[in-house]
């Protein structure tokens, strides 16, 4: 209840507002001076964006919070019965390019260890096969090795929890089968602790991946072995063999996970454009059949067809679980998940996810705070799925192998059959891939539990890039939204206004809420009586939620007041997102991929990223300085917590010395020349054809170049 009073109170206050402005602007004939008209406009135009997507968050919450509090996990003897029925096989595929091999491993042992029969991983490398720095080198053989070092430890549990199976079939005493199975039930967690007394801790998550796969693997598997034991004394309960079957083939299915490499890059027969979904794509294509591909390279004609081809046999597959290399899952992720695609009603439901959250511990304020707007957003997308506006979220889902048939498209690019089912328009193709999904007639659900968890940037720099990514290709979804909207009416099955708004918001609020605060920051001091105290409470409805909201997910409410600081940080990076969409949208040409750096060192943000927040902070400081001396005290105000939030916000987020040497490197690489190299003497010689001038000379390389 006190969810939806939120967003009505927020729609009453603006309304309250509106009606106040328009009342004492007609009074005092000021709308007759034609500059003050189109600012008023423009003022009051923003103002409304900004309280639409206030509105939006606020009803996403309203469907959330019920969501959660409704929630009930499904019993796990129920999840484990169904399995031992009905296997089910899934192949989980992590794309990784240029990451660090420890932060794979972590992604990797995350999901080799889901409790799910039948899981195949598989990374998708997509570095330069052979690179030739040998720093580069070394990083990719290490990550290569990763798959089989994982089989290879998880062999002595797995042989041992299938030995303990089979004898489990011909014994006769339910006593002795139990205290059997608990043992296994102990050599595993004895196995998992060692591992995990052995794993380093050095950063957060590390921390994390002890502390929530290990150990929690491992307590959950002690506390059954316990159980065990005491059901065998207690009178008034006859211990099922199915169950303890059951208990048993949990641990082979933890251990039983095959892991696998692959790297599309090293055949010359699949594309090898430079995108995460055409990385996914080039391996979803291949699935069900035994291909045979032409190694990359191979064109010496002497070489016999074994050294110039590679056979490539890739398993079918119920469902895919995909998950970025800097991403980990719980233990029970998948089996949960697909559990729930499987039930009665869930037919048609293409993808399942659980919207990452932040890892705790953050290292940083700034990734404290980044942190903390992720795990907003799961509460958001939460919402979304309440009233069936469900995005895909990149990081991690569960995708019904029969969707994709659907989504799949087949063209020929230079002379290569290239199969898509994510279409990479965009940058987000998460998110445009959501479109294509429902438009197919398939739904997306978020489920209402936190089980998985990826990396926030830790410095200015890499979020700087994340979030421009972000703010890139909204506006380009939004008529194909309009293509959807139109063609469910055309199909008797509308949208509803709800969903229609709540999807058009989370595609263009990036962009209408970065445009809506430039102009609340510019044109407010064009006259005083825009800016009110009913003006500042449209506002506080959002912000007291947020702040709950905050407190609700074991934050500070005080850092809702870091957050307003943080966006205004971004309102340059937004803006830049914002005009990348547009760029894309005039010349047709596709913005090109930028990848979030992982890595322990400073990332420079840019000049123009560092120096729009200085003018903001500085701007609202002067303007409220000259609110100050007109008597205008509401303006001078909001003007002065303005200035405050977003000079904090540079000082304890980015930090005096790098903004100070971001902003002057800019300056340098926008000043700086290179010299040119001396001019050499040239000496006339008799013209040649142009096929005599390439065979004897070829192509000078600055050509190539140009």
């Amino acid at each position: 209840m006190r969810a939806r009073f939120a967003a009505v109170l927020c729609v009453a206050l603006w309304l309250l507002y509106m009606t106040t402005v328009v009342i004492t602007l007609s009074r005092g004939g000021a709308l007759t001076d034609a500059w003050h008209l189109i600012g008023t406009v423009l003022f009051l135009v923003s103002v409304t964006m900004l309280t639409f997507s206030a509105c939006m968050y606020l009803l996403a919450r309203a469907g959330a919070l019920p969501r959660f509090a409704n929630h009930r996990r499904d019993r796990r003897a129920d999840i484990d019965g169904f399995f031992a029925e009905n296997p089910t096989r899934v192949l989980a595929l992590i794309p990784s390019y240029d990451e660090d091999p420890a932060l794979v491993r972590l992604g990797l042992w995350s999901v080799a260890l889901q409790e799910i029969p039948h899981l195949r991983v598989v990374l998708l490398l997509d570095d330069p096969p052979t690179p030739l720095d040998p720093a580069t080198r070394e990083r990719l053989d290490r990550t290569r090795q990763l798959a089989a070092e994982i089989a290879e430890a998880l062999a002595p549990i797995r042989d041992l929890a299938r030995h303990a199976l089979g004898e489990l079939t011909d014994a006769t005493d339910d006593a002795v089968a139990a205290a059997r199975v608990a043992e296994v039930h102990d050599r595993a967690t004895a196995w998992l602790r060692r591992m995990a007394e052995a794993e380093p801790t050095t950063t957060h998550i590390e921390q994390f991946f002890v502390d929530q796969v290990l150990r929690a693997l491992a307590d959950d598997l002690a506390a059954s072995a316990a159980a065990l034991r005491e059901a065998q004394h207690d009178p008034d309960f006859a211990l099922d063999r199915a169950r303890v079957t059951q208990l048993l083939q949990r641990v082979v299915w933890i251990f039983s996970a095959e892991t696998d490499v692959f790297e599309r890059k090293r055949f010359s027969s699949l594309s090898h454009e430079a995108t995460k979904a055409m990385n996914l794509n080039a391996y979803l294509g291949l699935l069900g059949g035994r291909h045979r591909l032409r190694i990359a390279g191979a064109t010496d004609s002497t070489r016999s067809a074994e050294e110039r081809y590679e056979i490539v046999d890739v398993p079918e597959c119920d469902f895919v679980l995909t998950l970025d290399a800097d991403s980990m899952l719980l233990p029970e992720y998948a089996l949960r998940l697909v559990y729930r695609m499987h039930a009665p009603g869930a037919e048609r439901v293409a993808v399942m996810q659980t919207p990452y959250s932040a890892y705790r511990g953050a290292q940083s304020r700034l990734e404290r705070l980044a942190g903390a707007t992720t795990d907003l957003q799961h509460i958001v997308h939460q919402g979304l799925t309440a009233f069936s506006a469900t995005f895909w979220v990149g990081a991690n889902a569960i995708i019904r192998r029969t969707s994709l048939e659907d989504l799949r498209t087949t063209t020929v690019e230079d002379g290569i059959e290239v199969t898509r089912f994510i279409q990479g328009v965009t940058v987000i193709e998460d998110t445009e891939s959501s479109i294509d999904i429902v438009s197919h007639g398939w739904t997306l659900v978020n489920y209402p539990e936190r089980l998985s968890y990826s990396t926030s940037p830790a410095d200015f720099g890499t979020l700087v890039i994340q979030r421009r990514r972000w703010a890139n290709g909204g506006l380009l979804i939004l008529a194909r939204l309009h293509a959807l909207v139109r063609q469910r009416q055309a199909s008797g099955h509308p949208v509803s206004f709800a969903e229609r708004m709540l999807r058009a918001n989370y595609l263009g609020s990036i962009a209408w809420v970065t445009v809506g605060l430039l102009v609340l920051m510019t044109v407010f001091p064009l006259d005083g009586e825009l800016v009110s105290v009913v003006l500042l409470l449209i506002a506080l409805p959002y912000f007291v939620e947020m702040a709950h909201d905050l407190r609700y997910l074991g934050y500070r409410r005080s850092d809702v007041i870091g957050i307003y600081g943080l966006n205004l940080l971004l309102v340059a990076v937004n803006l830049a997102g914002t005009i990348g969409s547009i760029s894309q949208a005039l010349s047709g040409s596709k913005s090109a991929f930028a990848r979030t750096p992982k890595v322990p060192t400073h990332t420079p943000a840019g000049a123009l990223y560092i120096l729009t927040p200085l003018a903001i902070g500085v701007g609202a400081a002067v303007i409220g300085v000259r609110a100050a001396s007109e008597g205008a005290w509401v303006a001078t105000a909001f003007a002065a917590f303005t200035s405050l939030c977003v000079l904090g916000a540079m000082v304890r987020l980015i930090g005096v010395r790098f903004a100070v040497s971001d902003a002057w490197n800019g300056w340098l690489e926008w000043i700086w020349v290179d010299a040119a190299e001396p001019t050499r003497p040239v000496s006339i010689a008799p013209a040649l054809p142009a096929w005599r001038s390439v065979l004897d000379d070829a192509l000078e390389p600055a050509a190539v170049a140009r």
